[in-house]
């Protein structure tokens, strides 16, 4: 059935509040929990560097090729039956994904990230159509609980992966309880068949943002971004594991990474809309970012440090970037437009990026040059934020 009337607060729905949440728990820890996992995959299927970094490149793509055009499967079937599919995408993968097999593998892999891309971008419509005057909470809270998945999934990885009788096919599968627990608490709101907001990120007709400099320096600083974040979190790992540090330590220190993103909600937010304009705040947090990939080069011992500040660093440009898909455009419809040739653009330029430096890595025969050439692309997205930042709006 229709729900008439949009409810005037998530917080007067308890039950939904908790499906939003549980929802948001998917929305990395899917994807980031294989990267403590995958010498061990590797070892288990006989995959080169170049097929590892595709598991994490076959997210992105779909995360690219579906975000645009999510909202028209919303306005035929509704926000919440929608989101439910996503669950259910992302359940069939992460069981998929467990089978023990290289197309298993892909496969669930892909399933995962086409639900993850409808959450992703259906989410943000629900929070603003059920509680319009609190997004800023809400959006944190969930970014928060994002962060807090991704990191238990890192952490616990290894040891689980480690227990007698499991390999790493149970510890891709463990997370599949927190998906199914989601999926239950979601149920009740099939009920309801509501359409997305207007503001929802359609496919591209050639609109103006396409062909506006300013348009291209927000996507620059999102796609860049993305890039590092995802190359980072494939192979973070492997990185330490080559630094001296054992599996579980390595998962544990990528979970830090993971929890570290989400900090940066709980407050800037607030920060950036008190700014006139925000170019120093753009330009300075790509070099936290920086910093993490020169600190791992020279001093490893201190990796803690390194993985919380590229955690902090990536989760605070992230912010900025969606913050300047709104700030800079000058209608709901332009937002929309930016929103989706950010994320298209962006998606696919860090879909290619893992399996790549996987590659340079085995030529080269150690982490050096790749964590380089992630601090040089820092430096390039400090430029392209500090460009992006300027109070101006699309013409």
């Amino acid at each position: 059935m229709k729900r008439s009337s949009a409810p005037s607060s998530l917080y007067a729905r308890p039950l939904l509040l908790l499906g939003v949440l549980l929802i948001a728990a998917n929305l990395r820890a899917p994807i980031t929990g294989v990267a403590p996992l995958l010498d061990m995959i590797r070892d288990g299927l006989s995959l080169s560097a170049a097929e590892a970094g595709g598991l994490t490149a076959l997210p992105l793509l779909a995360f690219a090729v579906a975000s645009p055009f999510c909202v028209l499967l919303a306005r035929e079937y509704g926000l919440e039956r929608c989101l439910f599919a996503a669950l259910l995408l992302i359940a069939g993968g992460v069981g998929l994904r467990a089978a023990g097999s290289t197309p298993a593998l892909f496969g669930g892999s892909l399933a995962i990230g086409l639900g993850i891309a409808v959450a992703n971008v259906l989410l943000p419509s629900l929070l603003k159509r059920d509680c319009p005057d609190r997004i800023a909470g809400l959006t944190s809270a969930y970014a928060l609980t994002a962060g807090a998945a991704a990191a238990l999934a890192s952490a616990f990885a290894v040891p689980i992966a480690t227990l007698p009788g499991s390999s790493w096919n149970w510890a891709l599968l463990a997370f599949l309880p927190v998906t199914l627990t989601a999926l239950a608490v979601w149920a009740p709101q099939l009920r309801a068949s509501t359409p997305p907001t207007a503001d929802v990120p359609t496919p591209p007709h050639g609109d103006s943002v396409w062909r506006a400099p300013l348009a291209w320096q927000v996507t620059a600083f999102f796609g860049l971004n993305s890039l590092v974040y995802y190359v980072v979190v494939a192979w973070l790992p492997a990185i330490l594991a080559e630094a001296g540090y054992s599996a579980a330590a390595a998962g544990s220190l990528h979970g830090v990474s993971q929890l570290a993103t989400a900090v940066p909600g709980l407050f800037l937010g607030l920060l950036v809309a008190r700014m006139k304009d925000q170019r120093l705040i753009a330009a300075l947090t790509p070099l936290a970012t920086v910093a993490a990939m020169l600190g791992l080069i020279v001093a490893p011992g201190l990796a803690v440090v390194w993985a919380a500040l590229f955690g902090f660093g990536t989760g605070a440009t992230f912010i900025l970037a969606l913050a300047f898909v709104s700030l800079r455009a000058s209608s709901a419809g332009q937002a929309a437009a930016l929103s989706g040739m950010a994320q298209s653009v962006g998606y696919v330029v860090a879909s290619v990026a893992p399996s790549l430096v996987g590659v340079l890595h085995e030529t080269t025969g150690g982490w050096r040059l790749p964590l380089l050439l992630c601090a040089a692309v820092g430096l390039l997205m400090a430029g392209f934020g500090f460009r992006a930042g300027r109070a101006v709006q699309i013409g």
